[in-house]
C-alpha cells in the first residue's frame, strides 16, 4: 500500500473482502475564533475519511458555521455541535451512516457541560463506532468522565470503534491511563511523525489522542506532516492528529 504525501500515511481504499482503510482526524479547533481558511486548509490536507472534532461552535448560528466548514473542507456534518456540547464529527461521502446520537455528560455546578458526539457508520464490509470527547479541566470530573466514554464505546456495540479527543491530560495521568487500559494508543501504537499537540505553536504536550478497541490495526499515528506550518499555528491553538487505521471484514 503506497504512502501518500499526508506523512506517509496510506491512502484511504476498500479492498476486493470489503476489508478497509480508514483516515481518522482528531482535532481541537478552538470554536473557529482563528483563521478558518487555515484550518479548511489543514483539514483538507490531511484527506481524512472521518473527523473527530472538539470545540465546534456552541452558540449562535452554530449549525451554520459547522456547516460552512464542512464545505470548505470538502466533508459533510455528521453528528454533534452544540447538542454535543461542542464535540463535532464531520466525514467523507465515502461513509454510510448507520446511526448517530449526541451525548450530554453529567454537568457539576460551575464547570463546562461536556459530552460525546458518537456515531456508528461503515467502510467496505466494516462498522465502525466513533466517539469524539473532550474530557474537563479537573481531574476527578475528567477521571469520571473517561468511565462514561468506555460505557458508551461498549454501548455502541460495533465491531471496531475509535474514540479520539483532547483528554485534557498528558500519558500516564489517571484519566489517560483509565482510558488506555480498555483502548489502545494509536501514538503508542504506531507512531508516524511528531507526538505533541499543545499549544500549536510550541508544541509541548500530547493532550489530543485517537485511541481504538482491538482489532482496529493502527497504520501510523501523529500530527502530519503535510499541512503548511503557517495554517497549522494559524488554524488553532491545538495541532492535529492523523491516524490511518485498517478494518477487517468480517469473517
Amino acid at each position: 500500500m503506497a504512502p501518500d504525501a499526508t506523512g506517509a500515511l496510506p491512502a484511504s481504499r476498500t479492498e476486493p473482502d470489503g476489508t478497509a482503510v480508514v483516515r481518522i482526524l482528531s482535532y481541537n479547533i478552538r470554536s473557529m475564533r482563528d483563521d478558518e481558511d487555515a484550518l479548511a486548509r489543514v483539514i483538507r490536507a490531511c484527506a481524512p475519511d472521518v473527523v473527530l472534532v472538539q470545540e465546534a461552535p456552541r452558540f449562535f448560528r452554530w449549525r451554520k458555521h459547522a456547516a460552512r466548514l464542512a464545505a470548505k473542507s470538502e466533508l459533510v456534518v455528521l453528528s454533534g455541535g452544540a447538542t454535543a456540547a461542542g464535540p463535532l464529527l464531520l466525514c467523507s461521502l465515502r461513509a454510510t451512516v448507520e446511526r448517530t446520537e449526541d451525548v450530554l455528560l453529567p454537568l457539576t455546578p460551575g464547570l463546562h457541560r461536556r459530552g460525546l458526539a458518537t456515531a456508528v457508520v461503515r467502510f467496505g464490509a466494516a462498522r465502525l463506532g466513533l466517539i469524539s470527547c473532550h474530557l474537563s479541566l479537573r481531574e476527578d470530573e475528567r477521571y469520571a468522565q473517561a468511565g462514561q466514554v468506555l460505557d458508551r464505546v461498549a454501548a455502541l456495540d460495533a465491531p471496531y470503534a475509535i474514540v479520539a479527543g483532547d483528554l485534557n491530560e498528558r500519558p500516564g495521568g489517571p484519566a489517560f491511563t483509565r482510558l488506555t487500559a480498555t483502548l489502545r494508543d494509536g501514538w503508542e501504537a504506531r507512531p508516524l511523525g511528531t507526538g505533541p499537540t499543545f499549544p500549536a505553536a510550541a508544541p509541548r504536550s500530547r493532550v489530543d489522542a485517537v485511541l481504538a478497541t482491538d482489532g482496529v490495526e493502527f497504520l501510523g499515528c501523529g500530527v502530519p506532516a503535510a499541512p503548511a506550518p503557517a495554517d497549522l499555528t494559524a488554524a488553532t491553538d491545538h495541532l492535529p492528529v492523523l491516524a490511518a487505521v485498517r478494518l477487517r471484514a468480517p469473517a
